[in-house]
């Protein structure tokens, strides 16, 4: 059988072609693995078939084997009635021939038999090797596909953020956060504006305390010091 030969030819133009024109590979591998189930459903009728042949040529060879020895017991039977005077030697002898005769044809039936039956013992032997390959070969690629769905839904995962990644445009990004830059620096102005302007409305009496305020305070620190350097003499 040449059929390994042939899906491995198949699914190579398969591949191919699914690589020309980016088809679905898990959809492909389905498609394979249901091609080899079918082979595999037909091998295995194909299978039952012969063997169910081999068991009838058997049984034929059986029956052949047990014709001529029913001849030959037939002859010695008729050979045992002459010797006793139960039939004349004449008869006896010319049925014991046909009898060995007729043992003859059943023996080489029963060889002819033998032959064929060895030959589809060999054919049986032979197909069953390939069904038990092709049973290998569909749950290796049934564990491939579980493996490949799983690589596959990554991938389109991976696929997916990368795609969303691409969406955003980074000079796009950069303007934004300048414009945020921007508009926080204009606040931070803005803010420093209005703290000026509200210094600027100080009254006369204000801006008079508050430069009493920093003469009070210069003065403490003069008598402060002047105070250490007399502790120091």
């Amino acid at each position: 059988m040449n059929i390994f030969k042939r899906l491995y030819t198949i699914g190579k133009a398969e591949l191919n072609s699914a690589i020309e024109n980016f088809e679905d590979p898990i959809k492909l591998t389905e498609n394979g693995i249901s091609e080899m189930k079918d082979e595999l459903r037909k091998s295995t009728e194909q299978l039952a078939q012969l063997k169910a042949l081999l068991i009838r040529k058997k049984n034929e060879k059986q029956a052949e084997v047990d014709a001529a020895k029913d001849y030959q017991n037939k002859a010695i039977l008729l050979i045992q009635k002459s010797e006793n005077g139960e039939i004349p030697f004449d008869e006896a002898d010319r049925l014991a021939i046909e009898a060995i005769k007729k043992q003859n044809i059943s023996n080489e039936k029963a060889e002819q038999l033998q032959a064929e039956s060895q030959k589809l013992q060999h054919e049986c032997e032979k197909m069953q090797t390939n069904i038990h390959h092709l049973e290998s070969s569909i749950s290796k690629w049934e564990n491939e596909l579980r493996t490949l769905k799983a690589r596959v839904q990554i991938s389109e995962a991976t696929k997916d953020i990368n795609r969303k990644m691409t969406q955003i445009d980074s000079n796009s990004t950069v303007s934004m956060l300048e414009k945020l830059n921007e508009r926080v620096a204009e606040q931070e102005a803005l803010s420093q504006a209005y703290g000026e302007i509200s210094n600027d409305k100080k009254t006369v009496d204000q801006e008079i305390d508050d430069i009493l305020k920093n003469t009070d305070q210069e003065a403490e620190k003069a008598l402060k010091k002047f105070k250490e350097s007399l502790k120091k003499e």
